[in-house]
């Protein structure tokens, strides 16, 4: 039955004998009351609903203030605090978990039922672990400072600390973080070298490194294998006759392409070759692989897709023609191959099908470089000229302007570009930029573990596990990287061109030195 509110009631005035009438109403109001509630609980619940709203239809407004206000705290429930009293504490923790640190700090601040919940819970420790799973660097934090032996499930016979380490340790990787990113913005790093050694040509041409290795492809034909920590050689790989151009591991082989047109295949543990692949009929400039595919591609203008069913078994699958000079650069995922030239232009080819869908035309000379992700290619070509790129509509969204010479190499992330001219090959991650060069080293830029020079105020840990005193009460915030693509920092910038200047100590200073020759390059 559906009640309609009568708008025309209004609240009634008070008589004149209010004061003599209000307590002879009380005395009837008070037996009038007892009578109508017995009657009340006589009935059946639906019947009580039905009669109070045909009650609460004949107040006035005011009235229905007032029993809101009564109601209110009366529907209110502390839902957190109830359902571990209902054997239902894993609701209770799965719902605080969705908190971000900010919100969790506030909620160990209600009562000391929520505190209970959160700290049996190990909240902070799973606030911890999504981090971790979610962000690379936390996930690589975790790994450098050696706290991700702390996270996820312990091994047989381990035990992992209780619920004040976590919550202690979030604020010291925070610390740690705006440390990192400090340093990046102030240049602030720690700088080592290998010195390659060649014994005939000299020249780093390509690199690629993880936690435990450098590899590098090189003049003189060989690849040379360092240990990250000790920086030492470990391992030489012989077998190509020409200048390794181009290289890419993972954890099962190192593929490298050559001056000599071929490709080869070589067992990461071992270093044996394994494979051998001849197509090309010049130089292999660039190759990528990932997922059971391969795109490599050469001097000779064309690309070549193979596809890998094992080091041993690569089948050439199709061959990519369309380019009028040498291809400098590809890189691909699953939607598209992407391609870069001498010839100005960037091409987009279909990756199941190896169809052609597009070209990018804008740069005014030839392309050295190239990267492509999610819907972004970024471009640096010898017009000195950076062009960030619309991959679906082929639309160029930026220039960036300012070297003073071509733009051989490119990396991004996201939230820098790093690119340079007179490098060979960078990259970086988080906590460390790599790059090679033509006058036969590598140089390492350690962002992480950094002594700020003197004077300068800390942040955070710069070198320890994480450092300073966590903040209390509510100072905890929770750490986001927002998402930025442009220009590098002066701080970093100045930092690649001391970089030029430390793989060429032997360059004169800029008012004393004449025109300089480009190094050499096999990519031009």
């Amino acid at each position: 039955m559906t009640i309609l509110y009568d708008t025309t009631r209004k609240k009634d005035p008070s008589p004149p004998n209010a004061t003599n009438s209000s307590c002879a109403l009380s005395g009837a109001y008070a037996s009038e009351r007892e009578a109508c509630l017995k009657l009340f609980e006589r009935w059946s619940e639906k019947d009580q609903v039905e009669f109070v709203e045909h009650l609460l239809s004949r107040m006035c407004h005011y009235q229905h203030g007032h029993v809101n206000s009564f109601l209110k705290p009366m529907l209110q429930r502390d839902f957190i605090s109830l359902l571990p009293k209902k054997g239902l504490d894993h609701v209770a923790e799965s719902i605080l978990s969705y908190l971000d640190a900010d919100s969790l700090c506030s909620a160990e601040l209600v009562c000391k039922e929520w505190y209970r919940v959160i700290s049996e819970g190990m909240l902070w420790k799973k606030l911890i672990e999504r981090k971790v799973r979610t962000d690379s660097l936390w996930r690589g934090l975790a790994e450098r400072r050696g706290w991700i032996q702390y996270l996820f499930k312990p091994k047989p016979g381990d035990t992992h600390p209780n619920h004040t380490f976590y919550r202690t340790l979030f604020p010291k990787i925070i610390l740690d973080i705006e440390s990192i990113e400090n340093n990046w913005r102030m240049g602030r790093h720690n700088l080592q070298r290998i010195n390659c050694r060649s014994e005939n040509s000299k020249g780093v041409y390509c690199l690629q490194y993880d936690d435990q290795k450098i590899v590098s492809g090189l003049r003189d034909n060989t690849i040379k294998i360092w240990n990250r920590n000790t920086l030492q050689c470990v391992k030489v790989l012989t077998g190509h006759t020409g200048s390794v151009l181009c290289l890419q591991y993972d954890d099962k082989v190192i593929i490298s392409g050559s001056s000599d047109s071929t490709v080869r295949v070589w067992d990461v543990a071992t270093g044996e070759m394994v494979n051998t692949l001849i197509h090309h009929c010049e130089a292999v400039l660039h190759l990528r692989f990932n997922n059971g595919l391969m795109v490599t591609c050469s001097k000779d203008r064309s690309i070549a897709v193979w596809d890998m069913t094992c080091p041993t078994e690569i089948t050439l699958r199709r061959v990519l023609v369309g380019h009028r000079a040498a291809v400098n650069v590809v890189d691909f995922d699953e939607r598209y191959i992407v391609s870069a030239s001498g010839d100005r232009t960037i091409k987009v080819w279909n990756t199941s099908t190896c169809e052609f869908v597009r070209t990018l035309n804008g740069h005014k000379r030839g392309i050295a470089c190239l990267q492509y992700r999610d819907r972004l290619v970024v471009s640096g070509s010898s017009d000195n000229t950076i062009r960030l790129w619309d991959i679906e509509c082929g639309a160029c969204m930026r220039v960036l302007e300012g070297h003073e010479e071509l733009v051989r190499c490119i990396r991004f992330d996201n939230k820098r570009i790093e690119h340079t001219g007179r490098v060979f090959r960078l990259q970086f991650d988080e906590f460390q930029i790599v790059s090679s060069s033509h006058d036969d080293t590598i140089l390492i830029w350690d962002f992480l573990d950094c002594t700020p020079p003197e004077g300068t105020p800390s942040q955070g840990s710069g070198g320890g596990g994480g450092g300073g005193q966590p903040p209390g009460g509510n100072q905890y915030r929770d750490y986001s990287r927002g998402h930025h693509i442009g220009n590098l920092s002066d701080a970093a910038n100045n930092l690649l061109l001391e970089g030029s200047t430390l793989h060429q100590q032997d360059t004169p200073p800029p008012q004393q030195q004449r025109p300089r020759q480009r190094s050499p390059s096999p990519f031009e």
